[in-house]
């Protein structure tokens, strides 16, 4: 695969990431998916919640690809593109736990955005969370 389709494939996985993540949040954890997610509307001073599996069901996603794509896993039968389907997953997942976690929720760093989107986006957050 040529490099500039690996970037492609990796960055299109990461914006396909943010719908799924979105249809997830809307029908699975306000859904069925309520008990591992209502610690997360609870206020609480655990350093984990329920609603963390969710990240592990993320992490699985990112291993599978990355197992399909692995000739090591595979065989012959490996499918080069799930590998930077993988890196897309994982990326995301990264990026996500960094903005949500810990801008949004101040999980692991304490700075408070005074002005511009990173404001905008913690405030919609907190509607949300209210």
């Amino acid at each position: 695969m040529p490099l500039w389709a690996i970037i492609l494939l990796v960055l299109a996985t990461i914006v396909a990431m943010e719908f799924i993540a979105w249809a997830s949040h809307k029908y699975i954890m306000h859904g069925f998916g309520w008990g591992w997610h209502r610690d997360h509307h609870e206020p609480h001073d655990k350093s984990l919640e329920k609603n963390d599996l969710f990240g592990l069901v993320g992490a699985a996603m990112s291993i599978s690809m990355f197992a399909l794509g692995s000739p090591m896993v595979m065989g012959a039968s490996a499918w080069d593109p799930a590998t930077w389907i993988g890196l897309g997953i994982l990326c995301y997942g990264v990026i996500y736990t960094l903005v949500h976690d810990g801008l949004v929720h101040q999980r692991y760093f304490k700075y408070v955005p005074r002005g511009g989107y990173a404001k905008r986006l913690v405030q919609a957050h907190k509607l949300h969370h209210a």
